[in-house]
């Protein structure tokens, strides 16, 4: 089956409206946020408004709960669900990643329950506003050394840990929580929780202080003896030793092409900035000749956009494969270690390239570097990413290739 890169009529609506929701709304706010960290952007309660509406018109998909849910039409060569989030992730991103991130009902962890939820869980939660926690103060990329415990107590479990960095974990409505049922497991036994955020038992500790998306709370978690129905767990509660830890990984093949196109929306943001700086400094970028005859400037330009075309595209084909029911799960972390790398290198240069107004804070050149930076840590580093690559095109193991 081959890629179509055709933008469909529907997804095109979905591209406007998202950049007009992205240029008129976020953009004119996106300093004064970066300057009040911590403080909530009250204007996204409108955005969030607008989004809802879509989706519930089936206009729309965007990183919701229902968001990677299956679609009705054609069963071949469909761009749908996946596609549709992923273009309106870009778009926003265009505006300000960290509001984005914001966004009421539009967390990551909305994409996890999307991804491992089942009907019933979906039907019965109704509309949440989720965040994920995954890392802990021991541990970062490395997903499988989860220590926070999930002991079955009668009907419920009892979640006991830790977890830091948690995005918008001190105004999401519920927490996705992963935990292990069996330390002496291993991988297999981590499952992952939604745990309402004014639960008994759970306490948010801190608000932590960032180089970037300042726009975004990001908090530290503690679970005491946090006491929730056993039907909270997402997914199958059954240890597959065979399985391993594929099926709470999945979340992230859902996951890593939203990350990808936030990643993909900055560096853009960026490029078409400093397009219009060195043609109003009458630097001339032409396709015609090749680069060596062109200004220094203009070739480093050429450069950085032919690296973003690379990210924008992978990125696309691992949501088309995830709209085809195709594995993704390789394609998925080359997207999202392509295009965060490719962010941080285009916002950083573009920094250099334009001088004062790269520095200064009258421009959001500087903003976007600082805040392109998360983009290739979470969701799983660039080494995480490369590894789980390689072991996907060599047929390894984790154990196998550390």
């Amino acid at each position: 089956m081959a890629i179509n890169l055709e933008m469909p009529k529907k997804l095109q609506a979905v591209i406007d409206m998202a950049h007009e929701g992205a240029a008129e709304m976020l953009r004119p706010i996106s300093r004064k946020y970066d300057q009040s960290e911590h403080a909530y952007p009250i204007e996204l309660d409108t955005l969030a408004e607008l989004f809802q509406g879509m989706t519930d018109a089936n206009t729309i998909s965007f990183a919701g709960a229902d968001a990677f849910r299956g679609v009705d039409g054609p069963k071949e060569n469909v761009n749908g669900a996946n596609m549709s989030a992923l273009v309106n992730a870009l778009e926003i991103s265009w505006g300000d990643v960290a509001l984005l991130l914001s966004v009421p009902f539009q967390g990551l962890g909305n994409a996890a329950i999307s991804g491992v939820a089942t009907d019933e869980q979906l039907a019965r939660l109704g509309k949440v506003w989720a965040a994920m926690a995954i890392t802990e103060p021991d541990f970062g990329s490395d997903s499988a050394a989860v220590s926070t415990t999930a002991k079955l107590d009668g009907d419920e479990y009892v979640i006991n840990g830790e977890k830091i960095y948690v995005t918008a974990g001190s105004r999401a409505t519920h927490i996705v929580v992963w935990a292990t049922l069996d330390k002496t497991v291993g991988r297999a036994a981590i499952k992952s929780f939604i745990v309402p955020r004014d639960h008994p038992g759970v306490t948010v500790e801190r608000l932590e202080h960032k180089l970037g998306i300042k726009a975004s709370d990001t908090a530290a978690i503690r679970f005491d003896n946090a006491r929730i129905p056993r039907e909270n767990l997402l997914g199958s509660p059954e240890v597959n030793v065979d399985k391993g830890f594929g099926g709470v990984m999945e979340t992230f093949d859902n996951t890593r092409p939203i990350v990808a196109a936030m990643a993909v929306g900055v560096a853009r943001a960026a490029l078409e900035e400093l397009r219009k700086i060195l043609t109003d400094a009458g630097v001339e970028i032409s396709y015609d000749k090749p680069t060596h005859a062109q200004s220094a400037a203009a070739a480093e330009f050429i450069r950085m956009e032919s690296e973003w075309e690379s990210g924008y595209l992978l990125t696309l084909r691992s949501a088309w494969q995830a709209d085809n029911k195709i594995p993704n799960s390789k394609e998925a972390s080359m997207g999202k270690a392509k295009a965060a790398r490719v962010a941080s290198d285009v916002t950083l240069k573009t920094v250099e390239l334009a001088g004062t107004a790269g520095y200064s804070e009258e421009a959001l050149l500087e903003k976007w570097a600082r805040d392109s930076k998360i983009l290739d840590i979470f969701e799983g580093t660039q080494q995480i990413q490369q590894l789980v690559v390689a072991r996907r095109l060599l047929g390894m193991s984790s154990a196998e290739l550390k």
